[in-house]
C-alpha cells in the first residue's frame, strides 16, 4: 500500500489530519510530520525525512503539504533522498489527505494517486 505523509507547520494540525484520514481509510498508512522538534510552528527536515521512512511500506509514499516553507522543505528532503518512489502531491491539504488515503487503501499505485490528487483542487464546493 502507498503510504501518506502529511506535512504541516502545526504538529496538532498534522496529527488531527491523520485521525481524520483514518476515519475514511482506517487501514491506510498515514504519518504526520508537523511543527518543529521543540513543538513550535515550522517545517522540520528531520521530521519529514523520518515520516517518509516510516510511511514507506514498499509501494511508495505520497507527501502532502499545507503551504509555503513546508513545500520548500519537502522539496529539499526529496532532492536529497533521490528516491523515485516518493512524490509530492499538489492539492488542498484536507481534501487531498482524505482522497489520497482512500485511494491508497483501495490499492491505487503512487502515480495514480498523485494524478488524482492534482485534480482535487478543481472540485468546487458550491
Amino acid at each position: 500500500m502507498v503510504g501518506t505523509v502529511l506535512v504541516s507547520h502545526s504538529r496538532a494540525l498534522a496529527e488531527a489530519m491523520v485521525d481524520y484520514a483514518h476515519m475514511m481509510a482506517p487501514q491506510a498508512v498515514v504519518v504526520a510530520a508537523g511543527g518543529l522538534e521543540d513543538g513550535t510552528f515550522g517545517s522540520s527536515y528531520e521530521k519529514i525525512e523520518a515520516a517518509i521512512e516510516q510511511a514507506q511500506q514498499g509501494d511508495g509514499v505520497v507527501v502532502l503539504m499545507d503551504m509555503g516553507s513546508a513545500v520548500m522543505t519537502v522539496k529539499m528532503v526529496l532532492e536529497d533522498m533521490e528516491d523515485d518512489t516518493v512524490a509530492m502531491a499538489d492539492c488542498p491539504f484536507v481534501e487531498g489527505a482524505v482522497e489520497g488515503t482512500v485511494l491508497a487503501q483501495s490499492g491505487a499505485a503512487l502515480a495514480e494517486i498523485v494524478q488524482a490528487l492534482s485534480n482535487v483542487g478543481a472540485v468546487h464546493k458550491l
